[in-house]
């Protein structure tokens, strides 16, 4: 008990969300741009990523030899200092001023882009083109200089007065080797987020173009020794340091059938060794520094929502150091103000959450950024909304979302209806069911797949089989929330998935008294393989987040045994042995966790199979770790 108010009060202190009530926060003092900057800069997220996609090459070569000037890395070191401040606008504007000469300028607007880009594919797609030009602006640095040395050769004394010790490359050189990666590692994080198998190898192909740039970066530096403080800049340096150890990092948590069709290329991720670069770049304060901090948060907020049973104990009380560390800079900072929700969930704090999450798309409005932060924010209110038993707060949040087109608007309705029927009004729940495949795009992501499948389920029946599915509830179990909701709750969800399955079961037995009465009958044998399976796993789920591990066994293994009869929902059968391998592992079976694992990772094209290859990466890497 002592722990656990312990815990709370560390939470506490990450966010300044608790000192007032919330309303009651002045707003921090803004950047205000004169009116002739704001008529210039005055565009939205698209028009800023067409002005970039427009910068020339012909100005790059001009200072390509000479020591980059101090006073333009401060001025993007302040650029950053406005964005987790919350002036995402006012960044922009800095950040633009030397985003056609420098590269470094010009990912920065990027990574502005990115801060405020919404879901959708066109704002992905235009991120992805700011990032292919900025990699150009880099890339015509290093052949402009390719080009220079070729010259001097015919100027000898030139050649004299601008040497180097031991003619190691120009700081400009090697500081656009660096840009060069960085644009292809922010690339590489943007297909990993869409969490499909040529996204994951696209990833891994750009973490390898990333690995190759910063690996030429970092041998150069090793053979200057302490020469390397007359000749390369800090921000480089530390460029070298974030990217090393986010390469390493995000490759360690590809999935495995990933990291075996890359392994080729000589790959082998050192994810400590990610962690201590990443640690050092976030110490030097420096231009990455904030970024090398968000890239940690990321990973250990990620690790911890994909696995919360094995991944909690192992990362929460650093990622709450190193957000609390954060925060003492940037204490309103929307980015560490979304980290703190998230980690007060993970911590089972629920009203901190939802708190620290309306407190940041409050300090963001009448940004730019405030669309972007108040979807975000909201989707994650509607969650523990969910976790909480809020049906019809989940579904208000889910109908705002879908107006707004957010990840996957065909989801967002999927899960309003699935709201209201967990509310008991089937009514409404079919009337929002029957318009989804009105809202799925022509490209299809994972989750509307998923979601388009479950709905054609149900109309295959008319409907009349929908209190055989707990839609709301299967969601729950596949991006494991259950740990996250009270025992209470957990009980009375049981009980609704007890009923389920007893209904199930009248079904067959009605179904089968009536082929008792008739020889070859045109009636089909009684099929609910698809539907007892989704019941029984996330049954199984939830005995384990109370702790019931013992009582899996059964239910396990109906689902095992009668995999050859589940047609639709064959994501069932890996879920299931995950869930198993829970059940060992609390019971300290770890030989039987890592087989049943693995026997997991055999099982492959089902519904967020990659999701669940991530989940199996970080658990069996926990295991050999033990």
């Amino acid at each position: 008990m002592a722990s656990t108010c312990s815990e709370q009060k560390r939470i506490e202190e990450i966010t300044s969300v608790l000192k007032n009530e919330i309303k009651g926060f002045p707003s921090p003092k803004r950047f205000i741009p004169s009116e002739p900057e704001l008529k210039k800069t005055t565009g939205d997220l698209r028009q800023c990523g067409a002005n970039l996609n427009k910068k020339k090459k012909a100005s790059l070569s001009k200072c390509l030899l000479m020591p980059t000037p101090p006073t333009l890395d401060e001025n993007i070191m302040q650029g950053f200092n406005l964005l987790l401040n919350n002036q995402f606008m006012a960044a922009k504007m800095l950040f633009e001023q030397k985003s056609n000469e420098d590269p470094l300028s010009a990912l920065a607007v990027t990574h502005s882009l990115i801060a405020v880009m919404t879901s959708s594919e066109q704002d992905q797609t235009m991120a992805l083109n700011a990032l292919n030009t900025t990699y150009d602006i880099a890339n015509t640095q290093i052949d402009l200089a390719k080009t220079s040395s070729k010259l001097t050769d015919y100027i000898p004394g030139y050649l004299k007065k601008m040497q180097r010790p031991q003619a190691y490359p120009a700081n400009g050189v090697l500081r656009a080797h660096v840009l060069k990666a960085e644009c292809c590692l922010q690339i590489a994080i943007l297909q990993l987020l869409q969490e499909s198998m040529i996204g994951y190898v696209k990833c891994g192909l750009n973490l390898r173009r990333a690995y190759s740039s910063y690996s030429f970066v970092w041998q150069e530096y090793k053979k200057m020794g302490t020469d390397h403080l007359a000749i390369m800049d800090s921000d480089t340096l530390s460029g070298v340091r974030f990217g090393i150890g986010s390469v390493h990092l995000v490759l360690s948590a590809l999935p495995a059938k990933i990291l075996k069709a890359i392994s080729a290329f000589g790959w082998k991720p050192d994810r400590q060794l990610g962690f201590a670069l990443l640690n050092e770049c976030a110490q030097m304060r420096r231009v990455r520094s904030p970024m090398a901090t968000m890239m940690l948060l990321a990973y250990y907020v990620s690790a911890i929502s994909f696995a919360p049973q094995i991944m909690t104990d192992v990362y929460k009380k650093t990622a709450m150091d190193t957000l609390l560390d954060a925060q003492k800079e940037h204490p309103d900072s929307v980015v560490y103000l979304y980290f703190a929700g998230r980690m007060a969930r993970q911590s089972l704090d629920l009203p901190l959450s939802t708190q620290s999450f309306l407190y940041a798309t409050q300090v963001s409005q009448n940004e730019w950024a405030e669309l972007a932060v108040t979807n975000a924010c909201r989707f994650e209110i509607a969650m523990n909304h969910m976790i909480t038993g809020n049906w019809q707060q989940a579904a208000n949040a889910f109908a705002y979302l879908t107006q707004q087109q957010y990840w996957s608007a065909a989801f967002c309705h999927y899960a309003q209806g699935a709201c209201y029927d967990m509310m008991g009004d089937r009514a409404q729940a079919v009337l929002l069911f029957a318009q989804i495949p009105y809202l799925a795009g022509k490209k299809l992501s994972d989750i509307d797949t998923y979601v388009l499948r479950k709905v054609t389920m149900f109309q295959q029946s008319g409907y009349q089989n929908l209190h055989f599915f707990s839609p709301l509830l299967e969601f729950m179990c596949i991006w494991n929330l259950f740990t996250y909701m009270s025992p209470e709750l957990l009980i009375l969800s049981l009980n609704r998935i007890q009923t389920a399955l007893a209904s199930i079961q009248k079904a067959e037995q009605a179904e089968q008294e009536e082929r008792m009465k008739e020889i070859a009958p045109d009636a089909p044998v009684p099929n609910y393989f698809d539907e007892r399976a989704c019941l029984l796993v996330i049954k199984s789920s939830m005995l384990n987040a109370l702790g019931r591990a013992e009582d899996i066994t059964l239910d396990i293994n109906w689902v095992i045994d009668h995999k050859e009869h589940i047609s639709q929902d064959t994501w069932t059968v890996p879920y299931a042995l995950w869930e198993a391998g829970i059940s060992c592992q609390s019971m300290n079976l770890k030989q039987k966790c890592r087989q049943v694992w693995e026997m997991a990772l055999d099982h492959g094209k089902h519904d967020f199979e990659h999701r669940l290859a991530i989940r199996l990466n970080l658990a069996l890497t926990r295991l050999e770790e033990e």
